[in-house]
């Protein structure tokens, strides 16, 4: 990998489910260092490679051959946007999330932990607004979590709806 490498962005075939799961274990363990995992390193792994590349809708952050991140989307939530460490600050991030609202033009939802101040200013950098706090009950780590969304300032164009009493059609 060479600082001048750029990636490119890509949808997730099955043989990047391994390399995938690799981003995220290192991304956690470098951005979440204190927040216990449930899972063991070798169900990430399962899980990437049984659920979320064949059955989500993942894209991959590929440079010089190698996945430097991993972006999750599921109906209207960005369930997962993960990058190799030495791949932060470079804008790759952006790029993912700006994939995800054109993918899901009309909003999306993501969940983040409350310790994770980076990822909760980047998101809100990006238009994200945190709508609920929780005691973490709710997560399989038992940490304390924000849920945010982002909705477009005006929604997308669609077919007009039809007012009652309208006489066309």
């Amino acid at each position: 990998m060479t600082a001048g490498s750029p990636a490119v962005l890509r949808a997730a075939s099955p043989a990047d489910a391994g390399a995938a799961a690799e981003v995220w274990l290192r991304s956690f363990a470098a951005a979440l260092p204190d927040v216990v995992r449930p899972r063991s390193d070798e169900e990430v792994r399962g899980y990437f490679r049984e659920v979320l590349v064949p059955l989500r809708e993942t894209w991959v952050a590929e440079a010089a051959g190698r996945v430097v991140g991993v972006m999750v989307l599921e109906d209207g939530e960005l369930s997962q946007l993960y990058l190799a460490p030495e791949w932060r600050g470079r804008g790759l991030g952006d790029r993912f999330v700006a994939l995800a609202k054109e993918r899901r033009p009309h909003g999306l939802v993501l969940w983040t932990f409350q310790v994770n101040r980076p990822a909760r200013r980047f998101y809100e950098r990006h238009g994200f607004v945190a709508v609920a706090w929780t005691d973490g009950s709710g997560n399989e780590e038992r940490e304390p979590d924000v849920r945010y969304e982002w909705r477009p300032a005006r929604p997308p164009a669609g077919p007009r709806a039809r007012r009652s009493g309208d006489a066309s059609g």
